[in-house]
């Protein structure tokens, strides 16, 4: 039997190359606190997770970067699996 395929090395690469790219959340627009890390992460709305645009529960890829989003765990806990975009922005970070 397989494990968690969320604890697996591809999994936990495209995690850490997303968290460095330091972008806004994809949904909110606001900036993401890159410092919070480690136990501190999984209490912390505010904390840095990774968000699919297409939920894996609607068929979207768990490793495909195209597919990954930076996302405040709040935000991607609020949004749950729908498919929407996020609220409209402006086009550039005033």
């Amino acid at each position: 039997m397989a494990g968690n395929p969320r604890n697996g090395r591809p999994y936990r690469r495209l995690t850490a190359q997303q968290r460095a790219l330091r972008l806004p959340c994809w949904w909110c627009g606001h900036d993401i606190d890159y410092r919070i890390t480690g136990e501190q992460a999984k209490r912390s709305s505010w904390a840095f997770t990774l968000d699919h645009a297409t939920p894996i529960s609607l068929g979207g890829s768990l490793l495909d970067p195209a597919n990954a989003r930076s996302a405040h765990r709040r935000c991607n806990s609020a949004r749950g699996n729908r498919v929407a975009q996020g609220p409209q922005r402006a086009s550039r970070r005033w």
